[in-house]
């Protein structure tokens, strides 16, 4: 093994980028890399590949009874293996029958909400959770206080056979090189070479770029990072890239580095849209995703077919809010371990059938921040992985920028030690807050069902 920071690993780099070596990797990737991947790890993908393209080629009417159908079984599943749902079924003397024949009879049932997800715990689970494969996955706290989701094997492949299908159809062929933007961990020494996610880099034709800040010189080194890779996609928070896109305006005007930019993790404003698309050249993806159910939502016809739900994953509602607005209310059909029926988003969109597919429209959902950090700009996804990979212990967190010193205020987990976060934080961002260990009735909230910025600044 070497470091992962060998020159010779530059050298490949650049060769790698150039034809004919780029289709070669990708080649490489895609029929020998990913088929022995998924083999190793005992994964079943690519079969749930071909069943997406041969769903979504039939019409959107058969569709429609497929995934009633499947609402229908999610629902008998759930009230026969899940306590919770058992209780509740019986309780409102609700008969999943009537959803068959009439999907507007799922409204009888109340939405499930975060707060019920982590009171509730093994309640919500078909089996105990040593008894099963399991990824576990801890949502955002955009829209509510963080929990656990438990995926059981076959959801979790579904999930990754459904990003696999949307990228197909934008273009995005399997030997086609992504890039994924990833948090900067402050590490002592560069790790090994070959690690097990430089192993399934190569199995998802995919690099990496770590970064944390977005000033100047965080951009300038990205977009050489990007110029020298020359990805068919990036994948990547927007307001990320729209900050990149203000950078390359103000320094070169414009620039050319990948094909297709996919949004995800937060709100895609139209105003940035139309900056990246402009000023990086390139295509611009809109995909609505959750941890609680993974990608429910992609453009599969760019920009102009509209965010079309994937509804051989999911059965989409809006429900009226108390502002006059609709929230999105998800219903998932794979993950049997922890079946999520009626899940409260906490974002705002409407669902409007039309002929061909389900379509969400006026989405208004999370928002990222900037946080001065000792005088340097950094987003708050890179603080959140900071705080979860790096620390731990906290359940929630909001930085309130309106005093001298910017203070943190953090709900701890009831297991952790608040001393030992201060100190962890403290090394990490020397002087840079004023640490205030709270419960989450401290946090400043704003708007429906308790949605708020981590970053107070008025």
């Amino acid at each position: 093994m070497i470091r992962a920071d060998h020159p010779i690993l530059g050298i490949g780099e650049a060769l790698f980028a150039r034809q004919p070596f780029r289709l070669f990797k990708g080649l490489l990737s895609a029929y020998a890399a990913y088929p022995i991947a998924e083999r190793h790890e005992k994964r079943t993908i690519r079969p749930k590949l071909a069943e997406l393209r041969r769903y979504y080629r039939l019409p959107f009417q058969e569709r429609l009874a497929i995934a009633r159908e499947r609402l229908y079984q999610t629902l008998v599943f759930a009230g026969q293996s899940v306590p919770y749902y058992r209780e509740l079924f019986a309780a409102r003397n609700f008969d999943p029958e009537k959803v068959r024949d009439d999907p507007r009879h799922l409204a009888e049932l109340p939405c499930l909400t975060k707060d019920i997800i982590r009171e509730q715990g093994e309640r919500l689970l078909s089996s105990p959770l040593a008894d099963v494969r399991r990824h576990a996955c801890k949502t955002g706290g955009s829209t509510g206080i963080s929990c656990v989701i438990h995926y059981d094997q076959e959801a979790a492949d579904y999930s990754a056979a459904v990003t696999l299908y949307a990228r197909e159809r934008i273009g995005k062929k399997k030997y086609k090189p992504e890039l994924h933007c990833a948090c900067r961990f402050p590490d002592p020494a560069p790790p090994q070479w070959p690690s097990r996610e430089d192993w399934h880099c190569l199995a998802m034709n995919r690099s990496n770029i770590f970064f944390d800040r977005i000033d100047d010189a965080g951009l300038e080194a990205m977009w050489r990072t990007l110029k020298r890779r020359r990805p068919y996609l990036v994948h990547e928070h927007p307001s990320t890239f729209y900050a990149l896109a203000c950078y390359i305006e103000r320094r070169y005007n414009s620039g050319k580095a990948f094909d297709v930019f996919e949004s995800s993790g937060e709100l895609l404003q139209p105003y940035m849209r139309e900056k990246i698309a402009s000023i990086l050249r390139c295509r611009v993806i809109n995909r609505y995703g959750l941890a609680e159910l993974g990608v429910m939502a992609y453009e599969l016809d760019d920009e102009q077919g509209g965010l079309q739900v994937l509804e051989s994953e999911a059965w989409p509602e809006s429900r009226p809010a108390d502002d006059g607005e609709n929230e999105l209310v998800l219903t998932g059909f794979r993950n049997r371990l922890m079946p999520l029926i009626r899940l409260a988003t906490g974002d705002k969109a409407k669902v409007l059938e039309t002929e061909n597919a389900f379509l969400l429209t006026n989405v208004v959902g999370r928002i990222h921040d900037v946080v001065p950090i000792n005088g340097v700009p950094y987003p708050t996804h890179h603080i959140m992985d900071m705080l979860d990979h790096r620390i731990g212990g906290i359940q929630e967190f909001q930085i309130d920028l309106r005093a001298a010193q910017a203070i943190m205020r953090i709900a701890p987990e009831p297991q952790a030690n608040p001393a030992e976060i201060a100190a962890k934080l403290e090394s990490y961002w020397p002087g840079a807050f004023a640490i205030e260990f709270v419960d989450h009735n401290a946090f400043v909230r704003a708007g429906h069902r308790a949605k708020f910025r981590h970053v107070v600044s008025a």
